[in-house]
């Protein structure tokens, strides 16, 4: 199912106009009650979609938590601008695991939880792409396996881009990065490498798994607070466009993820049990050209001769995600 229920918009805007809805049809963002988890202060770029991306959802759990709510965070990009030594822009009990290991340290603090009968406190465990489908695959995995009571978050932005933007698992085919540079005769990230982590935690048959990005934030905040009222392993992986990895302006963050759902080049669906029971479908489907060209990680595709013919086999690979997933939606 779609998780847009309100079609009013600002004149101009994507932006759902939020204070002049009723107060029960507002977003957590726009509530005056909200958490503010991630507070003002911490040291991330302009326009990072991660900032974004973890302010909306710890936001959304500790709603539906009602603000009882322990996170493990693993190194990188959002740990480090969120918490540069003495300082912490959180305002929840906040946990800093290694970097492969925020799954298993969450593991540890619901088990911890259960012993002591705190049943009311939840815990989420989040960290990039690079601690994620990464070095912290393992102990995801055992995550999964074991069925343990933990919301994990991705924030996916294609690459390790706090230590100089290097190639991850979750880097898109043919994206320059500085690990798969844009020379020889297949430039850019090889095709044929990677992960999809949402399929595998699907395999895994875990209670829930979603995909959502930051262009859609109803669409998000309903998935978190979906989540959060399931118990055992559940996975949300989010899509955070990076300026400063992308090559994009830092104005163009919610444009970039809009991008990538509506050219399906990142399907946003949810899942039950190993079984897809929803998608947010596109609105009005776009060539894959349109989301790859503001980006400075593909303007080798773009020269005096263009590569058509990668172009071309990015765009099979959107196609697949939207037949796979059904991304049109029933009317088409």
């Amino acid at each position: 199912m779609s998780y847009q229920p309100i079609s009013f918009y600002q004149t101009g805007t994507f932006t759902v106009g939020n204070r002049l809805l009723a107060p029960d049809e507002r977003s957590v963002q726009a509530q005056v009650k909200r958490y503010n988890s991630l507070n003002s202060g911490h040291r991330a770029c302009q326009g990072c979609g991660e900032a974004l991306g973890a302010r909306y959802a710890i936001d959304a759990a500790m709603e539906a938590a009602h603000g009882q709510l322990i996170a493990a965070n693993a190194t990188g990009c959002l740990e480090v601008f969120s918490t540069p030594y003495p300082e912490t822009s959180w305002q929840i009990p906040w946990v800093h695991s290694l970097f492969g290991n925020a799954a298993a340290v969450a593991t540890g603090i619901a088990a911890a939880l259960k012993v002591k009968g705190k049943h009311d406190v939840r815990v989420v465990a989040q960290g990039g792409d690079g601690g994620t489908t990464d070095i912290g695959f393992g102990c995801l995995s055992g995550m999964f396996e074991r069925n343990d009571d933990v919301l994990y978050i991705c924030y996916d932005n294609g690459g390790y881009m706090n230590t100089g933007i290097q190639r991850s698992s979750a880097t898109p085919p043919a994206a320059r990065t500085a690990t798969t540079m844009a020379v020889g005769a297949e430039p850019g990230n090889p095709f044929g490498q990677g992960k999809f982590v949402p399929a595998i935690a699907m395999a895994h048959d875990i209670p829930y798994v979603a995909t959502a990005t930051v262009a859609d934030l109803r669409d998000l905040e309903a998935k978190v607070l979906r989540a959060m009222e399931i118990r055992g392993a559940r996975y949300i992986h989010i899509l955070v466009p990076c300026p400063l990895g992308w090559g994009t302006a830092s104005g163009d963050t919610i444009k970039m993820a809009r991008l990538a759902k509506e050219t399906g080049f990142f399907p946003v669906f949810e899942a039950e049990q190993g079984v897809v029971t929803g998608v947010l479908p596109i609105r009005k489907k776009l060539p894959v050209e349109e989301f790859l060209r503001p980006q400075k990680r593909y303007a080798h595709l773009f020269g005096k001769q263009p590569k058509v013919d990668v172009i071309a086999k990015l765009q099979a690979l959107a196609d697949r995600n939207i037949r796979k997933y059904g991304l049109l939606g029933e009317e088409h």
